[in-house]
């Protein structure tokens, strides 16, 4: 492999103690993969140049921002579409069952075209495959990843997805808040609180997007930042409240506090520490 032909797997877990899912983010000149199948379906967005994929007896042609979806068990092939531009993508690889998570139907959808053009999903998809690849946060991923797939699921397979109301929406989000808030340095996995409360994963997730008007992970970081302001105004260094409330270094810290305050933690605490002189 030359050094401008990189392939990255990164792991996370979809919840605390929760299934893995495999992230790759590749880019290659000249590789060309081996027949082969997969396990899960996997999920590519093109980011670059033009790959060739040989699949259900014909020819798939990516450009960047293309999403390609290759069913579980389906044989395949990859290669670069010209002798020089190259492909590069990012990947994920899914469990056939996050892909029915908020179906109405026992089985697995079929996306009848495997090479979709969809920009507001495919930006999406890599977003959260950016993000999860830098920190693979298990909320972080259990709350994204099921929601953008029954999204894909929704849009472009035969799936049929629920979008009833769900009943006591608004109580579901205050059990799920308050266990958040009350676990903040290991958080329950969203899978074991929709079981505790007879829901499915989806259910549980649009139930709080719609009352607090932000996923899971989203509202426990601000929470965190929040208690983190506390802290770094007793005097802590950002790297003890890094770990106080929860993130998981000091990077993820001023990532999220930049994101809800605009300074980093450090700024933040000199601020107030010299106010308060």
């Amino acid at each position: 492999m030359s050094a401008r032909e990189q392939a990255l797997w990164t792991r996370t877990r979809l919840g605390r103690c929760g299934p893995p899912l495999d992230l790759l983010t590749a880019r290659f000149d000249k590789h060309v993969y081996a027949p082969h199948a997969h396990d899960e379906y996997t999920i590519g967005v093109c980011v670059g140049g033009s790959e060739i994929i040989d699949y259900r007896g014909g020819h798939i042609r990516t450009g960047p921002g293309s999403i390609v979806v290759l069913a579980p068990g389906e044989m395949h092939t990859g290669g670069p579409g010209n002798t020089t531009d190259g492909y590069a993508y990012r990947a994920l690889y899914a469990a056939p069952t996050l892909l029915t998570d908020g179906s109405l139907d026992e089985s697995l959808p079929h996306f009848r075209d495997p090479l979709l053009d969809d920009p507001e999903l495919a930006a999406a998809i890599l977003a959260a495959h950016s993000e999860l690849s830098v920190c693979p946060d298990p909320l972080e991923a259990e709350s994204r990843l099921p929601w953008l797939l029954t999204a894909l699921a929704c849009r472009h397979s035969t799936a049929r997805v629920e979008t009833c109301a769900i009943p006591g929406a608004a109580a579901v989000a205050r059990v799920v808040r308050d266990r958040l808030a009350d676990e903040l340095l290991s958080p329950p996995s969203l899978a074991d609180l929709a079981a505790d409360l007879g829901l499915s994963r989806y259910q549980l997730l649009r139930a709080f997007r719609t009352t607090m008007g932000a996923p899971p992970y989203a509202w426990l970081a601000q929470y965190r930042v929040n208690r983190a302001r506390c802290l770094l105004e007793s005097g802590l260094r950002p790297a003890e409240v890094a770990g106080a409330v929860g993130f998981a270094d000091q990077a993820h810290l001023t990532r999220w506090f930049r994101r809800v305050l605009g300074v980093t933690p450090a700024a933040y605490r000199n601020s107030v520490q010299d106010a308060s002189r």
